[in-house]
């Protein structure tokens, strides 16, 4: 969360998000192309994005064959001032609903999560370990180390919303189309509600895991990226640095090679026993 304690502009006008840019996406599986097997792939956008950041990574899976969902969290698509209307509990309950999905309906699944995405797929991993046969992370949100996240249990109710975190992205004329403004009753039970449980839950995760981390990423501090690499059980554990990209990295110039190493990932971790 950027500069939580600028209380300027509170007023300004609501910027509705449009409704093919948040729409959800779903793909079912083509089994002919890989081996015969059903495999599932969930991938969760982040807090105050939408399915818009994760879209072009699903279309590359699921033209590989794999069956993709990349469902919309609740308070998310519209506009900031639906997100301070839910929080934690929803958007896992959406991000469950999809992984149930996908179980139902496919041999195998893996999750995958970007931000906020990646702290609600760490806690299917947690909550469902003999579900998830592998799990992908990009800049993953479970922790701030920034002082000022103190003061959202007060300030929120005070200010509803602060200036947004989106479009940190390195590659010239591109935008997440996520909200213009962070809503602080929202981010508030993100990180108390969800990030401050999943901690100690983190080693209940047993499922390889394959995480992504861009040098630059001045939404997401290396707290959580060091919190996850210790706490997490997973001895199948893979760090790949983006040297060439900032937060979003699934829309900025290591678009690509999230793409490619992650189907290379799935398809190791889903292989028939």
């Amino acid at each position: 969360m950027r500069n939580p304690l600028n209380r300027g502009g509170d007023a300004a006008p609501v910027e509705p998000v449009d409704p093919e840019v948040a729409r959800p996406l779903s793909v079912p599986a083509r089994p002919e192309l890989t081996g015969g097997r059903r495999v599932g792939v969930l991938l969760q956008h982040g807090f105050t994005g939408s399915p818009y950041s994760m879209k072009p990574w699903g279309r590359a899976l699921a033209e590989r064959g794999y069956a993709v969902e990349v469902p919309l969290l609740p308070g998310h698509g519209t506009s900031w001032e639906d997100c301070n209307t839910v929080g934690w509990q929803d958007w896992y309950a959406a991000t469950s609903g999809a992984f149930a999905k996908l179980r139902t309906e496919n041999d195998a699944v893996v999750v995958c999560g970007l931000s906020m995405g990646g702290s609600l797929v760490l806690r299917l991993a947690a909550d469902h370990p003999d579900a998830v046969a592998g799990i992908v992370l990009v800049n993953p949100a479970v922790n701030s180390t920034r002082l000022d996240v103190k003061a959202l249990p007060v300030l929120k109710r005070v200010v509803p919303s602060v200036p947004g975190i989106a479009n940190d992205i390195k590659k010239p004329g591109v935008e997440e189309l996520g909200y213009s403004r962070t809503p602080l009753r929202a981010a508030d039970s993100m990180m108390r509600e969800g990030w401050k449980p999943l901690r100690g839950h983190l080693p209940r995760i047993t499922a390889p895991l394959l995480l992504f981390k861009s040098t630059v990423d001045r939404v997401v501090d290396p707290s959580s990226l060091e919190i996850i690499r210790s706490n997490v059980s997973s001895r199948d554990f893979t760090e790949r640095m983006l040297t060439e990209s900032y937060h979003v990295a699934t829309l900025d110039n290591d678009a690509e090679t999230i793409f490619e190493e992650s189907a290379e990932f799935i398809a190791r971790v889903t292989v028939a026993p």
